[in-house]
């Protein structure tokens, strides 16, 4: 199985983030899934590719063109795919995964989640979806989605959509667990 990971191109200003990012990249390997990301050599994204590379996993990126004439396109992966746009990048990386996660990052990074979390609501894809909590990251996201519940525009059903832990096993279970026969 393959999951595609969302996450900052950005170090982060508190090394848990980076070493988290490398820890991912390591534990997917190991555990025999691919990894399939925005296709960066820098930031978190750069970190859990070279953590994944080192250890021997499938690693898969896709990356816009104009990232690409920037230099910042990692030259160490399995694949890299080159898109036109970041709109081909998105359906790019739901059509090459089983699961999506969220890690820290930026706009980037809330833009991919928050599409995968519209697209699985619309029935688009039907596909787990996760945020791993690092160092409380993602706890005022989780409070702001709970207050749209509380409000009405958000349906607790597709609340449910997002599976959110600060633990990396049982998420990485929840998320990569086969589909029943």
């Amino acid at each position: 199985m393959r999951l595609c990971v969302f996450c900052g191109s950005a170090p982060g200003r508190r090394p848990i983030y980076r070493e988290s990012a490398a820890l991912l990249g390591r534990t997917l390997a190991e555990r025999g899934h691919g990894l399939v990301y925005g296709g960066s050599s820098i930031g978190l994204m750069g970190a859990m590719a070279d953590a994944a590379v080192a250890a021997g996993g499938e690693v898969i990126g896709v990356i816009p063109r104009s990232m690409v004439d920037r230099e910042i396109a990692h030259a160490g992966l399995t694949e890299l795919h080159v898109v036109g746009t970041m709109h081909e990048r998105k359906a790019r990386m739901v059509s090459l995964s089983d699961a999506f996660l969220a890690l820290p990052g930026g706009h980037g990074t809330f833009d991919e989640l928050f599409e995968a979390l519209t697209w699985s609501q619309l029935g688009i894809h039907a596909k787990p979806i996760g945020a791993w909590d690092v160092g409380g990251y993602f706890g005022p996201l989780v409070l702001a989605l709970d207050h749209a519940v509380a409000e009405g525009f958000v349906r607790p059903h597709d609340r449910a959509r997002l599976t959110v832990s600060a633990e990396l096993d049982p998420l990485l279970t929840a998320l990569l667990a086969p589909a029943p026969a």
